[in-house]
């Protein structure tokens, strides 16, 4: 490696993303592209950046207040050129219990310590750990998020008066259906009426956001309905959500920028930090997980490739910024990154676009929002759930894969709903390595030759030879397989035995540690042994053990026939 390169490679990635497009030329035709597209995944936004920050608890300009710190600022520090940023569905599970735990403060200072940790990922270099997690894992625990957050929407579908959900999912369900009594025959219209439209409208549209229109048809017909019908009566964001600025309340999302302030107030603590700090991992875990498979997805759809540690450190940079401004967690979102690249982006000025868009529609639109009803919220995460949950990946693999598989995702799943996504995910990737490792030592084996030859032709051996092959790595799963029956060879069968190392890839210190064994019992048996190459990988530990430095009776030859040679000379010797 040239010491320009390595040089290249220590550097921090930052803007790389921005940078590339920049160096490839930019001009008026990609900006007129960056900025229709950013409009149009902007308005996408809207109503999802509410609805999200609803779901967790918070009031809805915090969601908003995230797409336009975080949108920008990962957009322009990031490592993938289509990415949007923002509140998504996955993170619902983790916030949720952070706001009734400690309220939206708590939520913030999380969020911010997240941020923190995905910048230490990054500068770390470990944006390719999603390539470690198996399929099943994020199958399973994507399908348990999908299912909470559906769950979570069933009391303003119907209008039920639960007050505060419990923590627990169990506990959660039991409300629910305990205030089934108190269900609202007009929130359901309104929520089975945005859903119809949600589903209907991109048959017959498709320039215009299906949310954009679907909510807009069915705030005026609820504010149409109450007028002419006063029994008519939903709950809406004006109704549910006040804030008081300047001394005056304000119905719904107030008509101001985001202003800078410590989100923890005056009440940071060492306490409370060691208190958030496993959710701040889960945040941080989740986020990377979630922006880096977006990323993989949007290189597929353009045929680019996104820098995962630079975008690691992008998002840790947003995540720190957003809950200063009054921003909750932050991550790529997969919906709106591939809107934006099917609305045309060219670079990150669309997705810079994307949050000037929610933040116009603050300023100048904020009044109109208070008239959304809940439940078309409702409805349209009910379909972001449902769009989450893959179902079809999730029978396929439960059909089609081995039954290991199916009990990751099994578990994963089950995990995620009853738990959380980071008893999960963790749960997951230790039980699938597990079962991988099992497999692994399924496929090393063994075999003995004696007798002067293994009875096909292909080998032939002196008299006096016994030859012992191991196929497969040589790792701890595995030793036990590979090495038992070589104790069951009769010791007066043989003067030399030759130990084929040479269909063995790699050895751990494990299985290096159980072939010092066997040496050491060989040699004190008063047996010769050559070792047949090529010799695992790595080889280093091999040169550093000096096997044949230790014993007089141990040879290193570099392949099977030239270990065969030398037996045969050691015998007649």
């Amino acid at each position: 490696m040239s010491s320009q390169h390595a040089s290249s490679r220590s550097r921090i990635p930052l803007a790389s993303a921005l940078r590339r497009s920049l160096d490839k030329g930019y001009g008026l035709g990609d900006l007129q592209a960056d900025l229709l597209a950013g409009t149009v995944v902007g308005v996408v936004a809207l109503p999802l950046s509410m609805a999200l920050a609803i779901a967790v608890g918070a009031p809805p300009q915090h969601g908003l207040y995230t797409a336009i710190v975080a949108g920008a600022l990962v957009a322009l520090l990031g490592g993938c050129k289509f990415q949007v940023t923002g509140p998504t569905a996955a993170f619902v599970v983790i916030l949720a219990p952070i706001v009734a735990k400690h309220g939206l403060s708590g939520l913030m200072t999380a969020g911010l310590m997240a941020g923190v940790l995905l910048v230490i990922m990054g500068l770390a270099r470990l944006g390719r750990l999603i390539e470690y997690i198996p399929y099943p894992v994020t199958t399973g625990f994507t399908a348990g998020i999908a299912t909470v957050i559906a769950t979570l929407q069933v009391k303003d579908v119907l209008g039920l008066q639960t007050g505060p959900l419990p923590e627990h999912y169990a506990a959660k369900v039991a409300s629910l259906w305990a205030a089934r009594g108190t269900a609202n025959r007009y929130e359901l219209a309104v929520a089975a009426s945005t859903l119809a439209l949600l589903l209907l409208i991109p048959r017959v549209v498709k320039k215009v956001p299906a949310p954009l229109i679907a909510i807009t048809l069915v705030s005026l017909a609820a504010v149409v309905l109450a007028e002419v019908y006063p029994a008519f009566s939903v709950a809406t964001i004006g109704s549910r959500f006040h804030t008081t600025v300047d001394g005056v309340e304000i119905a719904g999302i107030p008509p101001v920028l985001p202003t800078p302030s410590l989100p923890w107030g005056d009440g940071l603590s060492h306490e409370l930090v060691r208190e958030l700090l496993p959710s701040a991992f889960a945040i941080a875990m989740l986020g990377a997980i979630e922006s880096l498979l977006s990323g993989v997805i949007a290189d597929g759809m353009t045929g680019t490739k996104h820098d995962p540690d630079s975008e690691l450190i992008g998002l840790g940079i947003g995540n720190i910024v957003a809950p200063i401004f009054g921003g909750i967690a932050a991550t790529g979102a997969l919906a709106r990154t591939a809107t934006n690249i099917r609305a045309g982006a060219r670079s990150p000025i669309a997705s810079v676009t994307h949050a000037a868009v929610v933040l116009l529609s603050i300023l100048f639109f904020a009044p109109l929002v208070a008239y959304v009803p809940m439940a078309s919220l409702a409805a349209l995460l009910l379909l972001v759930a449902w769009n989450m949950s893959e179902l079809h990946h999730f029978i396929r693999i439960v059909k089609l894969a081995p039954r290991s598989d199916v009990l990751v995702l099994s578990t994963c799943y089950g995990l995620t709903v009853v738990m959380d996504m980071v008893v999960a995910v963790s749960a997951g990737v230790v039980l699938a390595a597990i079962l991988f490792m099992r497999r692994m030592a399924e496929l090393t084996g063994s075999r003995t030759v004696l007798n002067s030859t293994d009875g096909s032709g292909e080998i032939a051996l002196p008299e006096r030879v016994a030859l012992y092959e191991i196929n497969g790595p040589l790792f701890f799963g595995a030793v036990q397989k590979a090495m038992g029956a070589l104790h069951a060879i009769r010791g007066d069968s043989y003067e030399v035995m030759i130990l084929h190392l040479g269909k063995v890839p790699f050895i751990d210190s494990t299985g290096f540690v159980a072939l010092e064994n066997v040496l050491d019992g060989l040699v004190r048996r008063h047996k010769t042994v050559v070792l047949a190459g090529p010799l695992p990988r790595p080889r280093e530990i091999f040169d550093k053990a000096r096997l044949e430095e230790r014993s007089k009776r141990v040879y290193i030859a570099e392949d099977l026939d030239a270990a065969i040679r030398l037996a045969g000379a050691l015998v007649s010797a």
